[in-house]
């Protein structure tokens, strides 16, 4: 990097907060510019984005599921695999400003990895993080028809389209197949990414054992800023779950096993199997309430009135920034033994861990928790916030992200 002013530009589909990934990607954004660097963006339009200088760069909203003409659809299928628009406008913002790192967060189905050998061409170091799988698996989470698979390992994308993984359709698994294919030909990621962050150790053994270089992927977990989080160590009288209603993330074993153990259970979010989990609880007599989306303060509110969180997810989880959001907030976690949850969590310390999947094991696990003293569980909170000021801080996040940027920018 040169002795003058660093700039850092940062790539993702949403310029809003969506989500997990759009989290961090504004916050790693900010991070840098509090030490000194320069940051810039490049990103989609949308109504909910924020404020952007460098806006007029941004490509035109692309939303396959929003009800276009079918010539409209179809002209945009091919900006899935591949963009034109992304690598112009991307070269017109390019021109203006040299940065000295490009950061891509999600760049799948809208701005397209077409913008990875341009970035290339034209010197720029690229760091991707790998907020999902879909470097791996053409439908980011490995799970087909609710199960956990990895049929792809090997290039074999194909079965993407066998056995219809995207929404059980063949056209949307077709159109995603093919664009995995087109880019595993055109070595789009192993040739012009120049590292891979990691935010769990899990993912980073899986993409080495998919077959990526070691000396190419880097172990940087996420952080919460522990000075937002005000924690509440006495445990209150229910357990809660927040995050998506899918079941992907257990969510209907979680019902089932509060029918079985007798809790009280608080669920918080929003999603489209919503509707059946709320005949679930229904149906088994489970004690839940369905408190809907919640954020904020009035989500910390209800993190700090429970017994423990609840994650019982069932697919390869990367590194969860809500398990990290309960240990701020002084709460113990009970969480799956898949993904990156379990290197998350020190059983019987700041948590414990249950098969995923096993109604059995999360059943016993909630009710032998429900009667724990209020002392162990103040003493296991005190330690899960203890555990994120230290193993999960935005210093050590930051001193490891610009130790790897030094690194690669020479």
């Amino acid at each position: 990097m040169t002795d003058s002013k660093p700039t850092l530009l940062s790539i993702n589909n949403y310029h809003y907060l969506r989500g997990g990934a759009e989290s961090v990607y504004f916050d790693h954004a900010e991070l840098f510019r509090a030490v000194g660097w320069s940051t810039a963006f490049f990103s989609m339009q949308h109504p909910q984005n924020r404020d952007c200088d460098e806006s007029a760069y941004f490509i035109d909203e692309l939303e396959l599921g929003h009800s276009y003409s079918l010539l409209k659809k179809a002209g945009m299928a091919t900006k899935v695999i591949y963009s034109h628009e992304s690598r112009r406008k991307l070269s017109a913002l390019l021109d203006k400003l040299n940065p000295d790192v490009a950061h891509v967060h999600s760049v799948y189905h809208h701005i397209s990895p077409s913008i990875l050998p341009l970035l290339k061409e034209r010197g720029i170091p690229v760091v991707l993080t790998a907020h999902d799988l879909k470097l791996l698996c053409p439908a980011y989470t490995m799970l087909s028809q609710g199960q956990v698979c990895e049929a792809c390992k090997g290039g074999k994308t194909w079965n993407v389209l066998r056995k219809k993984c995207i929404k059980n359709s063949t056209a949307l698994s077709f159109l995603v197949g093919l664009e995995a294919a087109v880019h595993g030909f055109l070595n789009t990621y192993a040739d012009n990414v120049t590292a891979l962050v990691l935010p769990s150790k899990f993912y980073r053994n899986k993409f080495i054992e998919w077959g990526w270089p070691p000396d190419r992927l880097h172990y940087i977990p996420n952080y919460v800023v522990t000075g937002d989080f005000e924690p509440q160590y006495q445990p209150g009288d229910y357990f809660l779950y927040f995050g998506r209603l899918l079941r992907d993330k257990g969510v209907d074993t979680l019902i089932r096993a509060a029918a079985r153990s007798g809790i009280a259970l608080r669920v918080a979010g929003t999603g489209p199997d919503q509707q059946s989990f709320q005949a679930l609880a229904q149906q088994t007599g489970a004690n839940v309430e369905f408190l809907g989306f919640r954020s904020g303060d009035d989500l910390h509110a209800q993190i700090r009135g429970a017994r423990a969180i609840v994650l019982p997810s069932e697919w390869y989880e990367n590194a969860p920034i809500s398990l990290l959001e309960a240990y701020a907030l002084g709460k113990p976690v009970i969480g799956a033994d898949i993904g990156g949850i379990p290197e998350m969590i020190e059983p019987a310390q700041t948590g414990w861990l249950h098969e995923s999947g096993s109604l059995n094991q999360l059943a016993g696990l909630l009710a032998e928790v429900d009667c724990h003293s209020a002392e162990q569980l103040e003493t296991m909170g005190q330690a899960a916030r203890a555990r994120v000021e230290t193993r999960f801080s935005p210093e050590k996040y930051l001193r490891n992200m610009q130790a790897l940027y030094s690194e690669i920018c020479h």
